[in-house]
């Protein structure tokens, strides 16, 4: 099975999403922390074109929505059947883009990312939302 079809009916309130160490583990499928060398990578990549003047927050947002309705593209008529690459080389453009403007505005993406789960948690209750698409505000 393609990973990314373990994702195509994941309900938001189902998904669990464990931080253990540097890595996150979202059901079969682990993300580990992202390698010193990528990071340093793209911030080199952008610093060689110098391209951080163009970083504007507002740019990096519009950028980000742009690679990630690119990414929703790869799904548009057939959400089984996909291009597995071009969906690796879109995905890989949002972060890019997110990694960006984490650099932008100076943000750790461990805490920003742990305080919005945090928010989540509580918004989303195991006992209530298991297994339910419901948003936080309908929740019984």
């Amino acid at each position: 099975m393609r990973p990314l079809l373990i994702f195509r009916d994941i309900r938001i309130k189902a998904l669990i999403v464990f931080f253990k160490s540097a890595t996150i583990a979202c059901r079969e499928m682990k993300v580990k922390k992202m390698k010193k060398e990528t990071l340093d990578r793209i911030r080199r990549f952008t610093a060689e074109r110098d391209w951080d003047q163009f970083h504007t927050p507002a740019n990096l947002a519009k950028s980000i929505s742009i690679e990630a309705n690119e990414l929703l593209e790869c799904f548009q008529w057939n959400e089984e059947q996909f291009d597995l690459e071009a969906v690796k080389e879109e995905l890989a453009d949002v972060m890019v883009y997110c990694i960006n403007m984490l650099d932008r505005l100076e943000l750790d993406p461990d805490e920003i990312i742990n305080a919005k789960m945090a928010r989540n948690e509580a918004k989303y209750p195991v006992e209530k939302a298991r297994g339910s698409s419901a948003k936080y505000t309908q929740l019984v």
